[in-house]
């Protein structure tokens, strides 16, 4: 998946970018879900390539036009971690409490497991951010 994007800030460890709409989106499995494709400007922190100590070719700049390149495999990984799998445990926490608990109960379980669920993937975000590489690419 490839967006379009605007270096908006530069700091010594990450570079935010703003992803402006993308007319790969159109084609795209996953735009139904996913967040990028809903609103016209996100921005989004990657790591700054400087900041590994790799020698790198391309310095960037703020306001410099960019790709913000990530595999296609992976956005809908993340997908399935931020929306099928949620689904997935409310329905079910829903059936299996419903046989236990009235059905007001088993609805307010389903739903108040997703606190813990994403205080979790907010916990994990290091490790997620670490297999969701997302690379950056000077425009041609």
């Amino acid at each position: 998946m490839r967006h379009l994007g605007v270096i908006s800030k530069i700091t010594k460890s990450t570079i935010t970018v703003s992803l402006e709409g993308n007319i790969n989106c159109v084609s795209c499995k996953a735009k139904a879900a996913c967040g990028i494709s809903e609103s016209n400007s996100k921005e989004i922190q990657i790591e700054n390539p400087a900041a590994t100590g790799v020698d790198i070719i391309q310095s960037f700049q703020v306001n410099e036009s960019v790709d913000v390149v990530m595999h296609g495999e992976l956005g809908l990984k993340a997908v399935f971690w931020a929306y099928v799998f949620p689904f997935i445990l409310m329905v079910v926490v829903l059936v299996v409490s419903s046989y236990f608990v009235q059905e007001l109960v088993a609805g307010l379980w389903s739903l108040f497991i997703l606190i813990p669920y994403y205080l979790l993937l907010y916990r994990l975000k290091d490790s997620f951010q670490k297999k969701f590489k997302i690379s950056i690419l000077k425009n041609s």
